[in-house]
């Protein structure tokens, strides 16, 4: 029981980054609106929101514990997240270098393409559609990566094994 539990709490992650993220793209590229807008949108919903639910409490006399040192974050928390972006930064960076001297060609020549192509790309639709249909690719390859089934395939056809043995995958196929 437990493990449909969480099976379902990791398929439930990459449709709620969906909801989210056609929510953005409705209100930043059909309504024309600028993302300072959304937030501000989003921080009214939510100051009214909370002053109702504060209202509706203290009506029913309810208190509501509020401490806010337990909304900080803590020190190494923080520091692993600035050392992602921090190792991030360091390797396209160390990408576009090593591309730019010219001492591998084939990376040179894929960066090439791919700036070319994202040239392309960003001619022909808006950088917020080319970015809303990445979220959408990620969301399906997080919701194919929670799904069993669906892992095993995409393994296969990205040609990982999952740290398994060749004796392990060949009982995999067999099973199935």
């Amino acid at each position: 029981m437990k493990e449909t539990m969480g099976h379902r709490s990791e398929i439930g992650k990459p449709v709620i980054v969906l909801i989210c993220g056609s929510l953005v793209y409705y209100h930043c590229a059909h309504r024309n609106s600028s993302l300072v807008s959304l937030v501000s949108d989003v921080l009214i919903v939510l100051l009214c929101s909370l002053a109702i639910l504060g209202l509706l409490f203290r009506q029913m006399n309810i208190s509501v514990p509020v401490d806010p040192l337990e909304w900080q974050i803590s020190q190494d928390t923080a520091n692993s997240i600035v050392a992602g972006i921090a190792n991030t930064v360091g390797a396209a960076e160390s990408v576009l270098r090593v591309a730019a001297t010219g001492h591998d060609k084939r990376l040179f020549f894929k960066v090439v393409v791919s700036l070319y192509v994202l040239s392309a790309l960003g001619r022909l639709v808006s950088g917020l559609t080319v970015a809303y249909t990445g979220l959408c690719l990620f969301c399906l390859y997080m919701f194919a990566e929670s799904s069993p089934s669906l892992s095993s395939c995409l393994s296969r056809f990205l040609g990982r094994n999952n740290g398994l043995t060749a004796e392990d995958t060949e009982e995999q196929e067999d099973t199935m």
